[in-house]
């Protein structure tokens, strides 16, 4: 997905609607994904002992390790994957992977353009002063101040609306999804700049719907 200024988004999130999903599954889904929080708990220790040495690594050399980017890349595509199938979303009835890799075919995705060289200057400040504004806007979506875990505030609410109506209906409501995943996309792009994966600033901006154009960020695995 593009910018309103037409320069490509780095950073981009997918998601596909699975159908039909378990009426009564999800009731269960936060003991099934016990697992899956138990190893993200350590993973999310390394992602931050990366980031700290990946900042260090930027501020003298302008570039993010390409073997640290991609760790840190598979710790968010897995965090994604469990919350979409959990209190994220509760989009798909498909365990999620125990794996850092990009597993094209799992109905949640993500991907982030791996940068050639990043900013000195940025580093110093757009962790935590720049991306204050957004700190605010998504710990509304998430419950948490820096959206460091998702499936709370009003995004976990939303998905909770989505499954009560599916009990129901057996109908997952379309436009709901939409605005779930716009909320989750903007969690992300958030993420990846204040995890230093990037220098573009993410745009103000709930772009809803499920996919992005893949053309507009190069794979980075």
């Amino acid at each position: 997905m593009t910018s309103a200024m037409g320069v490509p988004q780095p950073v981009i999130v997918s998601a596909r609607l699975d159908s039909p999903l378990s009426r009564w599954l999800w009731l269960v889904k936060w003991v099934l994904a016990i697992p899956h929080y138990i190893v993200l708990a350590f993973l999310w220790i390394a992602f931050l002992v990366v980031s700290v040495i990946a900042f260090f690594a930027i501020l003298f050399t302008e570039r993010y390790p390409r073997a640290l980017f991609d760790f840190n890349l598979g710790v968010l595509r897995w965090s994604w994957r469990v919350s979409y199938y959990a209190y994220g979303a509760l989009g798909t009835d498909r365990y999620p992977p125990f794996s850092l890799g990009p597993e094209p075919d799992y109905p949640a995705r993500l991907d982030i353009a791996y940068p050639q060289r990043l900013s000195r200057g940025l580093v110093l400040v757009k962790w935590w002063l720049l991306a204050i504004p957004h700190y605010i806007v998504i710990g509304f979506f998430t419950g948490a101040p820096h959206g460091g875990w998702w499936g709370g505030g009003l995004t976990g609410v939303l998905a909770l609306i989505a499954v009560v109506t599916l009990a129901f209906t057996e109908k997952y409501p379309r436009d709901l999804f939409d605005l779930i995943i716009g909320l989750n996309r903007w969690v992300l792009r958030v993420a990846a700049y204040s995890s230093l994966m990037t220098d573009a600033y993410p745009p103000f901006r709930l772009d809803m719907g499920g996919d992005e154009r893949p053309e507009t960020v190069q794979p980075s695995a």
